[in-house]
């Protein structure tokens, strides 16, 4: 009985995102531009929640209770990792977001086409954000399906539950475009934050209190409140790792670049430091869900990317292990949602316009964008069963390929020497080494994550290449010289 009234609850949450893809429906006009970053015109509530909510996925509200769980304190550096990512937001948000108003950007390659002037660079870019956004969508979708499953108490099967969480997405994305996704987007956030939080302390009561949780931790496991947490090896080098690579590889993913298009006012970028890094203490209710489970449930977990709904649904009244849930929910569906509204945009931009069909029509390169929609959310259930992984580990990897594209972004932003050749060397050199990493366990030095250190090479390769190879073509120097010089000058 209660598997079948979470199946309700569930199903009116789910409902919620097609009423409003049915009204934003009605406000869309049949062009790319509206279609993908919204006229350019999104509000300032909108941007924060969507931008919040996109940032935040089932990477952190399923995969930071399980790593506070498995690997100790290490995934505190979100707290810090959050504040970098809203710093990110307004230093390079803002130029992106100013470069893309000004020539009327869409796609992330639309901007190194326009400034670099090269069009491998484009591609490769492209092919970069949909390749590497992929498995990051795979973990939404995985998150999602195993909040259904659980809540359902195995009545309906994850692989079931998958189809029907990306069934809801097509169909309101589909319907609204990027402005169903931000409409979307505010009500997940709110959801999302408060299920974090309260969930948390809730859980946490059941073991006395977050004053006993910790004094009993110091007690009969001391080695999960400090670095390098329970099996030793999640240290400082993974610390600063995920640090710096997480935020870098999310802001530079396609669908951050759709929502810094789509800002209507540059006011907002100002505040983002303070707005995401105030939403931070959100992952204090992660931490103490962990936590407490590593004193409940202290025989461990099979797959323990599931302790959150299994620790709700156990100690919890089942009313509000419900209404978490579907927070958990909520923060799978709102990456998902605008992960495959990106590619789409990538896809239909940067390859059907540019190479199949020059001169189609606005209305029909949407229909085209639609469609691509509902294949890119095939790809990613097919991943997700035939490539399971730890969400968390899976989602740094396709963030770490993702974060490969920030080092010719700064560099063409605030380097006048920047080449395309030495943007196109430092990235598929990083890409490559990244693949290596990936498939064969060979280990990084100084206990780095493998996507810092691709990193970091990437960098010395831009660098180097670019200070050999021949510079930019004038006429674009000067034109960006020239906005540049408005920026400065407005902003």
């Amino acid at each position: 009985m209660e598997g079948v009234i979470a199946i309700i609850i569930l199903g009116l949450f789910m409902l919620i995102p097609l009423v409003m893809g049915a009204v934003a429906n009605k406000k869309s006009l049949p062009t790319t531009e509206d279609f993908f970053v919204q006229g350019r015109a999104m509000g300032s509530l909108a941007v924060f929640f969507t931008v919040a909510a996109t940032w935040w996925s089932s990477f952190a509200f399923l995969g930071a209770p399980s790593y506070f769980y498995t690997r100790g304190p290490v995934y505190w550096t979100a707290i810090a990792w959050n504040i970098l990512f809203g710093v990110l937001y307004y230093v390079i948000g803002k130029r992106i977001w100013f470069y893309g108003k000004k020539n009327n950007l869409i796609t992330p390659s639309d901007f190194f086409r326009k400034l670099y002037g090269s069009g491998p660079l484009a591609v490769i870019v492209a092919v970069v954000m949909i390749l590497f956004t992929l498995p990051y969508l795979q973990i939404q979708l995985t998150g999602g399906a195993y909040l259904i499953e659980v809540a359902s108490n195995g009545l309906i099967p994850w692989k079931i539950g998958g189809l029907l969480f990306y069934g809801v997405i097509v169909v309101y994305v589909w319907a609204g475009g990027l402005r169903a996704v931000a409409w979307t987007d505010i009500f997940y956030g709110v959801l999302l934050f408060f299920g974090m939080i309260f969930g948390g302390f809730f859980v946490a009561a059941k073991v006395g209190g977050t004053a006993e949780l910790f004094q009993t931790l110091k007690q009969t496991a001391p080695e999960a409140l400090t670095l390098p947490g329970p099996k030793g090896v999640h240290g400082y080098g993974l610390w600063i790792s995920m640090f710096i690579v997480t935020p870098i590889g999310a802001f530079m993913g396609p669908q951050l670049w759709t929502r810094m298009y789509s800002v209507k006012s540059s006011k907002l970028f100002n505040l983002m430091p303070f707005l995401l890094g105030f939403a931070a203490i959100a992952y204090v209710g992660s931490m103490l869900l962990g936590n407490t489970g590593m004193i409940l449930e202290s025989g461990g977990l099979e797959k323990p990317d599931r302790i959150l709904p299994i620790m709700l649904f156990k100690y919890a009244p089942f009313a509000l292990a419900s209404l978490v849930c579907a927070g958990g929910a909520a923060a799978a569906m709102s990456s998902a949602n605008s992960q495959i509204h990106s590619m789409s945009a990538v896809y239909t931009v940067d390859f059907h316009q540019r190479y199949i069909n020059k001169n189609m029509e606005q209305k029909k390169l949407v229909w085209v964008g639609r469609i691509a929609i509902l294949v890119f959310a095939l790809i990613a259930y097919f991943m997700s069963v035939f490539i399971p992984g730890l969400l968390v580990n899976v989602g740094l990897v396709a963030l770490s390929g993702t974060a490969q594209v920030f080092i010719p972004t700064v560099g063409i932003l605030f380097w006048k020497k920047s080449t395309s050749a030495g943007a196109i060397a430092g990235l598929l050199v990083g890409i490559v080494l990244l693949c290596l990493f990936t498939f064969f366990p060979v280990k990084v030095p100084f206990g780095l994550h493998s996507g810092l250190f691709c990193l970091i090479v990437n960098t010395i390769i831009f660098i180097i290449v670019s200070l050999v190879t021949k510079q930019r073509e004038s006429s674009i120097v000067e034109m960006q010289e020239e906005q540049k010089a408005v920026y400065n000058k407005a902003y």
